[in-house]
């Protein structure tokens, strides 16, 4: 495991457009279709990163609380299935189903997806406004494994909550995630 924070980007790029297949239904789907009114939370992650599994029952509360509001979460994976196994599509769908995720899961096999938002780790998350500007690029929250911190999803919530209210997002005190790097071909 390395730990590899965010990659900083400058903040209103659009979300580059994709086309991956969810593993839960087999079908394509694309930002486009799966983008929310109010904003969008894109999340890179995977099934065995330890930072992903210890945020995974927040990241399905998050897209639940907002989901009716507007705003929706894309996961993606965008892992070597070659040489991990465990974050290939069928044990991705097994995990989907399993969490009941209220969202897709898609799988970019290429990692051309992850190279176009550059992604970098496992959680790496990016929100997006109802332009589909970049607001955030950052953390969940404050909370790692073995820190003692609860997760409770607060700095993406806040972005959620600014969203909602059409309100600015400020640039600053955006903290980069943490996590395993996105295993690379």
């Amino acid at each position: 495991m390395s730990l590899t924070p965010t990659n900083p980007m400058e903040l209103g790029f659009k979300a580059p457009e994709f086309s991956l297949v969810d593993v839960v239904t087999g079908t394509p789907k694309t930002f486009q279709e799966l983008k929310g009114e109010r904003g969008t939370v894109v999340l890179f992650i995977c099934n065995h990163c330890p930072f992903v599994v210890h945020v995974r029952e927040e990241l399905v509360c998050l897209a639940n609380d907002y989901l009716s509001k507007g705003i929706k979460c894309i996961a993606i994976s965008s892992n070597d299935a070659a040489n991990y196994p465990q974050d290939g599509p069928e044990l991705m769908k097994e995990l989907a189903v399993r969490y009941d995720f209220p969202f897709s899961y898609l799988y970019d096999e290429s990692q051309q997806t992850a190279k176009a938002y550059n992604a970098a780790c496992t959680p790496d998350f990016s929100v997006f406004n109802e332009k589909s500007e970049c607001v955030y690029r950052g953390q969940l929250d404050d909370s790692r494994p073995g820190n003692g911190i609860a997760v409770s999803g607060k700095a993406i919530r806040e972005v959620c909550e600014l969203l909602l209210q059409r309100k600015e997002v400020p640039a600053q005190n955006q903290t980069p995630s943490i996590g395993c790097n996105i295993k690379w071909k």
